[in-house]
């Protein structure tokens, strides 16, 4: 094999393959990037058994061929090399060595043949859709925070995709909680998602493809099988497992009687939870909010060990008097995730959960279950 191309390009592509690898692995195979010239590209694939990226890029090829080689090191070699350089790749004459050119730069690599490269794409993809990358990116950033790391409730460990009817309309709904807390966002169906299954993504998938989807107007190519999922995304395809676990009915933990309503300016309520926060114990971060009846929230702290903090707040509320705890991180995750500069919570009785959401926008609701104060 002998493939010669830009040194951005090459570090663009390894920037979204070696990800994937593992630092520490008992398989040897598994810590290796596969490289495959042909016609006038290049091609990388790098796999943990469970999730596997590929991309092609263009390359001038000498000869083609194909060799795997360590992800991690061929990354720190390539990043490393100067701008504008250009890389030369070359298998050695005795079949063992991978050579790394780049002007009086030389690197000689320990090579594991390409034949014992684990591959993960084998099978089809019943269900096959295309939506904008904006509008996938933004089902995954307004959920992926509420994913559990219990890894006991694994069903948990991962966000539900599936399409259920709201309001008469398809839509492609995104869900996830650790039992504390519930982010559910959708968008309207794209054609052809309504045939998909209810499927879980697991967290280290959610996670590359937050990283790959960062050009908003390219559009995305989603497909399901009852085992995998795989996205593509410009010259990136992107192949994962699906956790296999049965996602819990969070339509019973959505209340549907909070009868309480709170208005709130986001960004002022952000930024006081996050002040009076500061003398919250890492153990107990627990912010207790008293409401009363003439518009005004206060927001108190206290921590037996360093002290206590109170601020008030004017907001819009006219019910029964209240004071509800929650925990100080929860509510900052889920402020971060509001769009509109209006923040409406629902709230039933200290005990019950709130459920909280942007004022005039269904499309994206989160559920907070109370803390003790």
């Amino acid at each position: 094999m002998r493939a010669t191309l830009e040194r951005s390009n090459l570090l663009k592509s390894l920037n979204h393959v070696h990800r994937v690898v593992e630092r520490r692995n008992t398989i040897p195979i598994l810590s290796n990037v596969l490289l495959k010239a042909a016609g006038s590209t290049l091609t990388l694939k790098a796999t943990d058994l469970d999730l596997e990226v590929t991309e092609t890029v263009p390359a001038e090829i000498g000869r083609a061929g194909g060799t795997t080689v360590p992800a991690h090191m061929l990354y720190d070699i390539v990043r490393k090399l100067p701008d504008g350089a250009e890389v030369a790749l070359e298998t050695s004459a005795d079949g063992q060595t991978l050579i790394v050119r780049s002007g009086r730069s030389n690197f000689a690599l320990q090579m594991l043949p390409e034949s014992d490269f684990p591959d993960l794409t084998t099978g089809d993809f019943p269900v096959r859709f295309e939506v904008p990358a904006a509008a996938f990116k933004g089902l995954i950033d307004r959920t992926q925070f509420a994913i559990s790391t219990e890894e006991t409730r694994y069903y948990l460990n991962g966000i539900y995709f599936h399409t259920p009817t709201a309001e008469g309309r398809p839509v492609l709904r995104a869900v996830a909680t650790d039992g504390h807390r519930l982010a559910r966002a959708q968008v309207a169906a794209p054609e052809g998602a309504e045939a998909m299954p209810g499927i879980i993504v697991p967290r280290k998938t959610v996670g590359e493809l937050q990283k790959l989807l960062d050009t908003p107007d390219e559009t995305v190519t989603v497909e399901v099988s009852e085992t995998k999922i795989r996205v593509t995304v410009g010259a990136v395809v992107l192949t994962s497992k699906l956790i296999d676990g049965t996602f819990p009915d969070y339509a019973r933990v959505i209340p549907q009687n909070n009868d309480k309503a709170l208005k709130v300016d986001r960004a002022a309520f952000a930024e006081a939870v996050d002040r009076v926060s500061t003398i919250a114990s890492e153990r107990g971060r627990a912010v207790k909010l008293a409401l009363t009846s003439d518009g005004r929230m206060a927001l108190t702290v206290n921590n037996p060990d360093s002290g206590s903090a109170t601020e008030e707040l004017d907001v819009g509320y006219d019910a029964d008097p209240l004071d509800i705890g929650f925990n100080a991180r929860y509510l900052l995750d889920i402020a971060a995730q509001l769009k509109t500069g209006s923040a409406l919570f629902r709230l039933a009785d200290p005990g019950s959960p709130t459920l909280i959401q942007d004022e005039g926008d269904d499309d994206a609701l989160y559920v907070l279950m109370p803390m003790r104060v």
